[in-house]
């Protein structure tokens, strides 16, 4: 084989599993390539809200929330049974070293941020274990914040970034690179779509071939490929093939970014993948362009489905209420009235609704007889509907699905029941859709990362973390930040198998 050029690891991908491992790597002396398909860094982690759920660390101890691996373990035990153990283990143990290294960095700070865990189950806390990054001044980066992707408003509008510090994910994923390069031994490549794994005689895997502007390029990986590259979301015919609920123009994926690249080179070369009809899931408002804005926290309203009807609680955590979803009937819309001037809710990216009425994906009404007819609901059932809904708000208690009585529906209300009546004309009704925050199903992993065969054997040399990989929480989504949490524990460890296997 001639290589174009030589590295000790090379990562594809350059979410926050990815950069986490890329910095790994390069703060061990390793040259270390990052593989970007798109021409910015970050992927969906840079539109993220940049939660990090790596439990048991010392930003929980800081914070004084009296957290340990032992009450997650509880927390993931009781939510997962026994299926993942092995890497459920690994996991609790990987997160306060990997807080520790990353946040020796004088790039990299974190601090606690509450946000409920998910379930009602042993070991959960109410205010979370979660963290963020701490904003990062652009002036930082340098000319190098041109690299790092904008929030998902002015990224889809083609805009860079605003004025001020980068915040969340754009902080997390900025941070990163600054320690990365601050190494002096990692080399971002983007514009670099990763299109095959080379192998050698005895089957290990030694470097990749990526296509750039220029043509095919040949890269070696001495030590380890690591896999980070993001799920297959933004692939139509995968997901109509695993049977994925929602569709690619769906998914709060960059545009080009998340179609199963990576994976589909791993299985071609003998891989094996699990969970392929597994998502992190959520309920998407469209926006005047047509693509979906993440929602989350209903702090009023109530969403109807095809019949006119409830079906779930509103204030469930995103990822529950999208699997309602995917289960009901739709088309599915958010009615409220006038106590809101806005959306009852946090939408990513934020939504305005003059736009949102002219586009046609809001529509209004006096009465609700005439807001049934325009979202084409018989209209009795959604003036029942209502009218029991505001017969709960009255008495404080719902019913029908309990709406209120979690402390996660409470939070983003401010601690008020999230049950307002829905009574004060015009009304409007938004249009909801099943959204994704990625595929969360891939290739296969032991607990260090390494990618195993369809007899479960290791293939050497390759390893994938974040959403390239199959998740050990199954069709389950604890708590907020466990997606970008565990990409970043699963490719700590795969880069600390590549240094063992190598020393």
């Amino acid at each position: 084989m001639t290589w174009d050029d030589e590295y000790d690891v090379v990562v594809a991908g350059s979410g926050a599993g990815a950069m986490a491992g890329a910095l790994a790597a390069a703060s061990a002396g390793l040259r270390t390539a990052v593989l970007e398909k798109t021409g910015l860094l970050g992927g969906t982690s840079a539109y993220s809200g940049a939660a990090i759920w790596l439990p048991g660390t010392r930003v929980q101890e800081r914070a004084g929330l009296g957290d340990s691996a032992e009450s997650a373990r509880t927390y993931l035990r009781a939510l997962l049974g026994d299926d993942g153990a092995a890497h459920r283990e690994a996991f609790l143990e990987t997160a306060p070293e990997l807080v520790d290294f990353l946040e020796a960095d004088p790039a990299i700070e974190f601090e606690f941020q509450p946000f409920p865990d998910y379930f009602a189950a042993p070991g959960r806390l109410d205010m979370g274990r979660s963290f963020v990054p701490l904003p990062l001044p652009v002036e930082r980066l340098g000319d190098r914040a041109a690299l790092v992707r904008p929030p998902v408003d002015r990224d889809r509008a083609g805009r860079g970034h605003s004025a001020g510090p980068m915040a969340q994910g754009r902080a997390l994923i900025g941070r990163l690179l600054l320690a990365l390069d601050a190494t002096g031994n990692g080399d971002v490549r983007t514009g670099t779509a990763l299109t095959g794994l080379s192998t050698s005689a005895d089957g290990r895997v030694v470097g990749v071939e990526a296509r750039t502007a220029g043509g095919t390029v040949r890269l070696r990986a001495r030590r380890g490929v690591l896999l980070a590259a993001g799920g297959f979301e933004s692939s139509a015919a995968l997901r109509a093939r695993h049977g994925v609920p929602g569709g690619a123009d769906r998914t709060m994926a960059p545009a080009g970014a998340n179609t199963g690249d990576a994976i589909e080179a791993a299985v071609r070369i003998g891989a094996a993948a699990g969970r392929l009809d597994q998502a992190w899931f959520c309920p998407g408002l469209l926006t005047p362009g047509g693509l979906p804005a993440f929602t989350l926290g209903f702090r009023g309203g109530l969403i109807v489905d095809g019949s006119g009807r409830r079906f779930a609680n509103e204030s469930l955590p995103y990822d529950q209420m999208g699997r309602r979803m995917a289960a009901a009937r739709g088309p599915f819309h958010l009615i409220f009235d006038s106590r809101s001037e806005g959306l009852p809710a946090i939408s990513v990216p934020p939504l305005s609704p003059d736009e949102q009425l002219a586009a046609g994906h809001w529509v209004r009404a006096d009465t609700l007889d005439e807001l049934a007819g325009r979202i084409g609901v018989p209209a009795d059932a959604l003036t029942g509907t209502v009218e029991r809904f505001n017969g709960f708000a009255d008495k404080g208690a719902d019913d029908d699905f309990h709406r209120g009585e979690d402390p996660y529906d409470r939070f983003f209300s401010g601690g008020a029941s999230p049950l307002v009546a829905v009574d004060r004309p015009p009304y409007r009704a938004a249009r909801v859709v099943l959204s994704d925050l990625g595929t969360k199903g891939g290739l296969l992993t032991d607990p260090d990362g390494r990618v195993l065969d369809g007899s479960g054997r290791p293939i050497a040399g390759l390893y994938a973390a974040g959403n390239t990989s199959a998740s050990f929480t199954g069709p389950v989504y604890p708590g907020p930040g466990i997606p970008i949490g565990s990409a970043m524990a699963f490719a700590y460890r795969a880069v600390q198998d590549m240094r063992r296997e190598h020393p």
